[in-house]
């Protein structure tokens, strides 16, 4: 009998984080701006350098092969959901939605998370789980507080946050 498990990753772990963002990822081939994409979409430097920034990945793994990643940076007064990808042969089997609900168990501080607007997938899922779409002055707003990504990514891209994060902050909501 199988039994999934899911655990704190480490950068020993890193290979196997790497492929499978590299090979969800490829969704985004020709949805995305073409000058945002990349392959590898994450190169090994690079994920290794979210662990050094304090990216806490976890993933879901079932006889110790891994079938889905995400992380958690905290920044400032919110937790960012980072680099969430289950492997494509693992999609829509409850992996993302049991990596998630394990890991909101484990903050107290409002989350967010932000991911292009053209991965409709993505904003469903996260809709599906109580997240809600800032509205694009909100998201601009956000982006370039939280994430340091480029301007074109900014404009590009969404933010959807939390009922917690809700809660504090109304007025930027509604301005």
């Amino acid at each position: 009998m199988s039994t999934s498990v899911i655990r704190q990753c480490s950068k020993s772990d890193a290979d196997s984080i790497q492929s499978i963002i590299n090979i969800a990822a490829m969704a985004y081939q020709g949805k995305i701006p073409a000058e945002c994409w990349r392959s590898p979409y994450m190169s090994i430097e690079k994920l290794l350098s979210e662990f050094d920034n304090g990216v806490r990945f976890s993933c879901m793994e079932i006889n110790n092969t891994v079938l889905g990643v995400m992380g958690l940076q905290t920044i400032e007064d919110v937790t960012l959901i980072r680099h969430a990808y289950v492997d494509t042969t693992n999609q829509r089997r409850g992996v993302g939605t049991a990596i998630l609900t394990a890991l909101r168990s484990t903050t107290c501080t409002p989350m967010l998370v932000g991911t292009w607007v053209s991965a409709t997938w993505a904003i469903s899922f996260y809709q599906k789980h109580g997240f809600q779409i800032a509205t694009p002055d909100v998201s601009k707003k956000l982006l370039p507080r939280y994430w340091s990504i480029p301007q074109r990514q900014i404009d590009a891209s969404v933010v959807l946050f939390d009922e917690a994060w809700q809660q504090h902050n109304d007025k930027l909501i509604s301005s």
